[in-house]
């Protein structure tokens, strides 16, 4: 079992960056694949960016590669996305997950524990 909860949105102008951060809790949650996604307003929710259970392997969407990174903390119990090079249609709920058992996967499906979602809102 593992809680999610997500931090660090906000407004940010165009060009510019954030971090989100994301704290899990909980029994072997530092087991866990992590991934981010993010659902805008009248879109499904999208795949951002994965990270395997060691910290060392990650996935990312084709629309932030190079402009997002995610990455674990050494204790492994806190995820982070740096998003740089903001965009407008980057304005989203971004939401934390967590799985078991999933290599980098990219499929809402696969990922059972989810947090509340952080609001980011990119400016032109």
């Amino acid at each position: 079992q593992v809680q999610l909860v997500e931090s660090g949105g906000g407004l940010v102008q165009a060009g510019g960056s954030l971090r989100l951060s994301c704290a899990a809790s909980g029994d072997a949650s530092s087991t866990y694949t992590m991934g981010w996604f993010r659902q805008a307003p009248g879109k499904e929710r999208e795949f951002v960016a994965a990270i395997s259970r060691s910290g060392i392997s990650t996935n990312y969407a084709d629309s932030v590669k190079g402009r997002f990174t995610i990455s674990r903390a050494n204790a492994k119990n806190t995820v982070y996305l740096q998003m740089n090079s903001l965009k407008p249609e980057d304005t989203a709920v971004y939401y934390c997950a967590a799985a078991l058992g999933v290599w980098l996967g990219s499929n809402r499906q696969e990922y059972p524990y989810w947090g509340q979602g952080t609001q980011v809102t990119v400016s032109s």
